[in-house]
């Protein structure tokens, strides 16, 4: 039985040309900054988010941590939506790493959550945190990858930088973000002070993320990574496949057409609501009305299609390159069959 897995983007196995470019990879030891395909995947990815320097991580959470403990001091507070994933999905790693406190904002990923951020910065009084990050996430992963648009992007940036705040952009999927607008991403990221992205979701990488700043901010975050055990050696093989992801995006966009065609199929089935206008990138979310949640992913895997929890009855779809449209088809058709 064939399994149609669309739990996330991070199932994707590398391609032929990255397995082929990580077994000729030129590798050196990167706590040296020797391995020459490291420096060259950095350099490209500042490049592609307009930033003067970038750091290879192994994973995205790592990432944003370092973002969080370079910027910030012992006490300090962070601003970030409710739904973000450094508050969902890291651990609680920003107070146990960094001694800094999460402020989660309901809604900040909208016009009104804007136009009401500079009413959660925290005054210069003795007994309160000080406010001296905002950190947002585009796509918004809970939310149903929706999108942050350049006009938000730039109001928060513009009013971090009137109370003296940084900005930190979670952008584990920017280049969906970035396809949605149909603009580069760096005309995203020219509105924060840092950047991570994931190389091994939706751009099909084995391993690996990039944390991305000013020159200053790196040399900072690189140290943090090493005293978090990230310093990596000959990690140029995986650095290769990084290369090779970053050579051509557009497929990102046969992604979002593929969660657009299965939101369409899914809003016509009964018990689950489902809203294609809402469906922007390449995640889709559903809503059970009647089935329990363990018994839909039970009985769906059983029929060889594989989903993600996301709340009580709510249920993650994530399409991807490894993924075609004929399976997505028949994807909605089990779905149908099961719901029926």
């Amino acid at each position: 039985m064939k399994i149609i897995d669309l739990r996330s983007d991070t199932v994707t196995k590398p391609t032929a040309a990255m397995r082929q470019a990580m077994s000729l990879a030129e590798v050196g030891d990167d706590v040296y900054g020797e391995d020459v395909t490291v420096n060259r995947l950095e350099a490209v990815a500042a490049e592609i988010v307009g930033k003067e320097a970038a750091l290879f991580v192994p994973t995205g959470s790592m990432g944003n941590q370092l973002a969080i403990m370079t910027h910030c001091g012992r006490g300090e507070e962070v601003i970030c939506d409710a739904n973000a994933h450094i508050f969902h999905y890291e651990m609680a790693a920003a107070g146990l790493l960094s001694g800094v406190q999460l402020y989660p904002l309901a809604n900040l990923h909208s016009d009104a959550g804007i136009g009401s951020l500079s009413e959660y910065i925290r005054e210069p009084l003795s007994y309160l945190p000080r406010t001296r990050l905002i950190c947002l996430e585009n796509t918004l992963n809970r939310a149903g990858g929706t999108v942050i648009n350049l006009a938000q992007m730039a109001s928060v940036y513009r009013l971090a930088r009137e109370y003296g705040l940084k900005v930190h952009l979670d952008g584990a999927r920017i280049f969906n973000a970035a396809y949605a607008l149909q603009c580069e991403a760096k005309e995203l990221t020219r509105y924060c002070d840092s950047v991570m992205f994931c190389l091994s979701k939706g751009l099909g990488a084995p391993v690996g993320s990039i944390l991305a700043g000013s020159v200053d901010f790196i040399t900072q975050a690189r140290r943090c990574r090493k005293l978090l055990g990230g310093g990596m050696r000959q990690v140029g093989v995986l650095a290769a496949a990084g290369l090779v992801a970053l050579a051509d995006t557009s497929h990102l966009l046969v992604d979002h057409e593929k969660a657009r065609r299965l939101a369409i199929m899914l809003a016509q089935l009964p018990g689950v609501k489902v809203d294609p206008a809402a469906v922007e990138t390449n995640i889709l979310l559903m809503e059970l009305e009647k089935m329990p949640l363990g018994q839909f992913l039970e009985e769906s895997q059983s029929r060889g299609l594989l989903a993600g929890p996301m709340g009580r009855q709510m249920v993650r779809f994530v399409t991807h390159c490894d993924v075609s449209m004929e399976d997505v088809e028949q994807a909605g058709k089990l779905i149908g069959e099961l719901l029926l």
